[in-house]
């Protein structure tokens, strides 16, 4: 998108970001305010493989008003398999789950966005709009578990999109995926933004009892105002601790991320999210670094330009100072954590707290032996 390339380079060449923010709005990028009220991206692109992209602009006829409400839509998605496996050794599984494609959480700096464009869709305000429900994903997931030779290791759930973002209310997907792995004694781990978690405390703590659960809320500030403007669909701080508490005290091995953290926006509340999660029964903890791929780093950028114009350039110096004077650096062993001095700031302030605290003092493992293979589960004749 060469209009944030261009306010990028005008918001550090001439340090005003009145002038980026103004050469934005000219471009016809945004949206207009009040029509994308509750959403984190102002900015809605054509996905990278689309041969034309889409500026809205006055053409005299005064019909914007007209506009319909940007609403949430949801399409039936009927893969052929549920299970996605990786060799990154920047992450500790090898198989995960999404239920969903695209989040309403809407999280503005979301690595996952760029997915969208595998649909033809946008990257930005479409990402948080236009999803894609999985309704066959258990029955997919007990097939797959079916097949011989098939060797149980953790299954992670959340790692791209929030299994328990609001449309999970309604589809209840997550909840059928786990009645399946606890029927066959399968580990999973589940990350996830969202209250709604504890809804499944029922299930989780009776595969915890067993080992086969763990569950890590991921907490990216404290600050409510800054929250609703990041991830403005996605549980308060508040509902996320005591989120943590409920799962803490159902016997549920429990962790937070500090995740992503974004250098000179939240970074300083590292030690106070650490304190407060632990205080809220949290015995692990992790952090990422902020994140900004592909399509993700102009939307990012517009975003900060339009809520904090005035920590701009401090924000993004700091992200290139741990990015190889880049926006992002992909490879192995960087892009979770960053490299450079502040990188390495961030590292040992996270140690020595967790450490004060007495995070991470025994990570919890998850149980194989008790996988149940064979023919397809009986419980899932009843879905």
């Amino acid at each position: 998108m060469e209009q944030i390339v261009q306010a990028d380079v005008a918001a550090f060449g001439t340090g005003r970001a009145e002038m980026a923010n103004a050469m934005i709005e000219q471009s016809g990028l945004r949206a207009r305010p009040d029509w994308i009220r509750g959403r984190a991206s102002g900015i809605n692109p054509s996905g990278r493989y689309e041969p034309v992209s889409r500026h809205v602009f006055d053409d005299g006829w005064e019909s914007l008003e007209e506009l319909p409400p940007f609403k949430t839509e949801v399409q039936v998605e009927r893969p052929r398999t549920i299970i996605t496996r990786n060799t990154s050794p920047d992450i500790s599984f090898d198989r995960s789950i999404n239920p969903y494609r695209g989040c309403e959480h809407g999280c503005v700096y979301c690595f996952a966005r760029p997915t969208h464009g595998f649909m033809g869709l946008s990257p930005g305000l479409d990402f948080e709009a236009k999803l894609f429900a999985k309704p066959d994903a258990a029955r997919l997931l007990d097939k797959e578990l079916s097949k011989e030779g098939y060797t149980p290791r953790t299954i992670a759930i959340g790692t791209n999109t929030d299994p328990y973002q609001p449309i999970e209310k309604q589809y209840r997907i997550m909840r059928e995926i786990l009645e399946v792995l606890e029927a066959r004694g399968h580990p999973v781990g589940i990350v996830t933004k969202s209250a709604l978690v504890a809804r499944d405390i029922d299930i989780l703590s009776r595969m915890a009892e067993r080992g086969l659960a763990k569950v890590a809320l991921s907490v990216t500030t404290l600050d409510r105002k800054l929250a609703r403007t990041m991830e403005p669909r996605a549980a308060t701080p508040t509902k996320r601790l005591e989120t943590i508490k409920q799962l803490s005290e159902a016997g549920i091995p429990t962790s937070v991320m500090v995740a992503p953290i974004v250098p000179g926006l939240t970074d300083q509340e590292l030690e106070r999210i650490l304190d407060s999660a632990r205080a809220a029964g949290a015995r692990e903890a992790g952090y990422v670094v902020l994140r900004l791929p592909l399509e993700v780093a102009p939307i990012f950028k517009d975003w900060l330009l339009r809520h904090y114009p005035d920590r701009y350039r401090h924000v993004m110096s700091l992200i290139r100072s741990m990015r190889d004077g880049k926006d992002y650096d992909s490879e192995w062993g960087k892009r979770m954590k960053g490299a450079g001095p502040y990188a390495w700031q961030i590292g040992r302030r996270f140690e020595i707290t967790a450490k004060r605290l007495g995070l991470n003092l025994q990570r919890t493992a998850l149980r194989t032996d008790l996988f149940v293979a064979g023919k397809h589960s009986e419980q899932l004749m009843l879905l």
